[in-house]
C-alpha cells in the first residue's frame, strides 16, 4: 500500500521535476506507484527503488530524496503488516545499519510535518530545530552540527526568497543540508504558498527541478 500523502509528493515531485526541468519525469509516475505499492520486503523495494533511477539517469538528483519518501511510506503503511515491535529487532537494525548513507534530512522535515498533522499545529522553522530536532539540548549536538547554517540563519524566514537564493548559495558543499536549504527556508517562509507564491520561489531558485520537486513533496504533507 502506498500512503495517500506518499503518493501525492510522488505525483507532484514528479510534475514539478517536468515544469522546470527538461525531462518528462511525470512519464515514470505509473513506475514509482508499482514500487511503492509493492508488498515486497523493504529491502527489494529499495532495490527496485534504485532500479527506476538507474534506468533513467536524468533523475538522479531525486533518487535519495524519494528514498526518503520510501522510508516514510515503510513507517506510515508498511509496518502496519509487521509485529507491533518489527522496528525494536534485529532484523530492523540490520536495516537501519545497511542504509546509514543512504536518504537526506528530507526524511526529519516529513516526519515532523506528520507530527504537526498529529498535533493539529502549523509547521514553523523555530519549532522544528528546538523542539523536533532539539537542537538546543547537549546529547543532540550531531543535529546542531548538521542544521547550522539553517540555525545562523533563522531571520531568512522574514526575507525576500532572492535573499534565500543568494545565502543558499554560499552554504559549503559539505553541508548535509545545502541542498534542502532554499525549499526548506522557502517552504517554512509560506506553508500554505498559492501558485503565485510558487510561481516566486521557482524563478527565485538554486536549482529549479530539483527545488521545485522538493517544495511539492514539503505541500503534500504539510
Amino acid at each position: 500500500m502506498t500512503d495517500p500523502k506518499v503518493r501525492s509528493a510522488i505525483t507532484g515531485a514528479l510534475t514539478a521535476f517536468t515544469k522546470y526541468g527538461s525531462f518528462d519525469a511525470a512519464a515514470l509516475t505509473e513506475k514509482f506507484d508499482t514500487v511503492f505499492a509493492s508488498d515486497d520486503d523493504f529491502m527489494t523495494k529499495v532495490d527496485s527503488l534504485d532500479a527506476v533511477f538507474d534506468d533513467y539517469s536524468q533523475l538522479e538528483e531525486l533518487r535519495e530524496p524519494f528514498f526518503d519518501l520510501l522510508m516514510i511510506n515503510f513507517f506510515s503503511e508498511d509496518v502496519k503488516k509487521l509485529e507491533d515491535d518489527y522496528l525494536e529487532t534485529p532484523e530492523w537494525e540490520e536495516i537501519e545499519e545497511k542504509t546509514l548513507d543512504r536518504g537526506t534530512e528530507l526524511l526529519n522535515l516529513l516526519l515532523y510535518l506528520n507530527e504537526c498533522e498529529d498535533e493539529n499545529i502549523d509547521p514553523e522553522l523555530e519549532d522544528y530545530l528546538k523542539e523536533f530536532l532539539l537542537v538546543d539540548e547537549d546529547e543532540f549536538q550531531d543535529e546542531y552540527r548538521i542544521y547550522e547554517p539553517v540555525i545562523a540563519h533563522q531571520l531568512l524566514i522574514e526575507s525576500p526568497v532572492s535573499e534565500v537564493n543568494k545565502v543558499a548559495k554560499t552554504i559549503d558543499v559539505e553541508s548535509e543540508v545545502k541542498e534542502l536549504f532554499y525549499p526548506m527556508i522557502c517552504f517554512f517562509q509560506n506553508p500554505e504558498a498559492s501558485e503565485g507564491d510558487k510561481t516566486n520561489i521557482a524563478d527565485n531558485a538554486v536549482n529549479k527541478p530539483f527545488d521545485m520537486a522538493v517544495l511539492e513533496i514539503l505541500f503534500s504533507f504539510k
